[in-house]
Formats: structure tokens, sequence, C-alpha cells
């Protein structure tokens, strides 16, 4: 995985060069990011917990599915392809309700990311081994679990906005 080629951008998303994802996580370079937030139509919130050998917040919660987009990949693409590798979840574009975008720097990631929303009932479950476990969180106690919950440090200042974006 290290050896895999992503995009260096700058803090606006304008790409800079390419890079191997070891070099962009070692020298926490800007880099772009897809999230899926899934819920069902009852309105709760399907959230993970991240593989324990995972390169970045291993074992950790997280609210949205999502990662790296390969080079020269769009945004939509990359969100649907990360939701059928995390979640079993084979979708179309016209399914993903686009969100917005958000950037974040910390000691350990740079990003600038793109955020969908798919509502479902439809079966999940972890295909390529980055996804321990999903659980279900009704809306009504979606704060008081993150405020729990090991949360991947770059997802806890999102949680205000995801729960603006899921009403």
């Amino acid at each position: 995985m290290s050896a895999e080629l992503v995009e260096e951008i700058d803090e606006t998303g304008a790409v800079q060069r390419v890079v191997t994802r070891g070099e962009m996580r070692a020298k926490n370079l800007w880099h772009r990011t897809v999230a899926v937030l899934v819920q069902r139509l009852s309105g709760a919130v399907v959230v993970h917990q991240r593989a324990d050998w995972k390169d970045v917040h291993p074992a950790m919660w997280d609210v949205a599915f999502g990662g790296v987009p390969a080079v020269g990949e769009a945004d939509q693409r990359a969100a649907q392809r990360e939701l059928l590798e995390e979640a079993g979840l084979l979708i179309e574009e016209r399914q993903l309700i686009e969100l917005g975008s958000i950037s974040q720097a910390s000691e350990q990631t740079k990003w600038v990311g793109r955020f969908y929303l798919m509502r479902t009932d439809a079966e999940l479950y972890p295909v390529d081994g980055e996804v321990q476990q999903m659980v279900e969180i009704p809306l009504d106690d979606f704060a008081a679990w993150a405020a729990e919950a090991e949360l991947c440090p770059d997802v806890r200042p999102l949680i205000s906005a995801v729960q603006g974006w899921l009403g």
C-alpha cells in the first residue's frame, strides 16, 4: 500500500505532484480524500471501527466510509469505490448526495475532503478488511455516542457538520 501513487495537493485542493502513499504519510503531505456518510432510512447513522492494521488511526471509530482517491480519479468515482470496498455497497453515482468539502490539518494527516451522503437500508458488510465492525447509531443518540467514542482525531471536529448534514 505504501507504494500506491496519490496526488499531493495544496491547501486549496490543487494538485502539485504525484507521490507514493508512503511519502505522503511520512511527510504528512496534503492530499485529497472522499467520505460517504451512510444513513439508514430510519435516520440511524452507520459508523465503523477501522482495522488494527490501518496506517492512520488504527482501531478507531469513524463516521464515514472513504479514503484517498487514486491519481486522476474523480471524487464521486472514488466515493463509489470506497463504499464498495469498505461496506460492500455497489451504488450508482446518482445515488450519492454531495454535502460539501472540508479540510483538516493535524500532526498526523492533512487533507481536503469531499463528503457525500448515501441513504439506504441495503445490507452492509466489510469487504476488504479495512473495517472491523459496523454499528447503527440512532440520530438522536449520535452526539452522545460521538462524545464517548474513540473517534479518529480528524473526525471529532467534524461532528457538528455531520449532525447538520444529517438533520
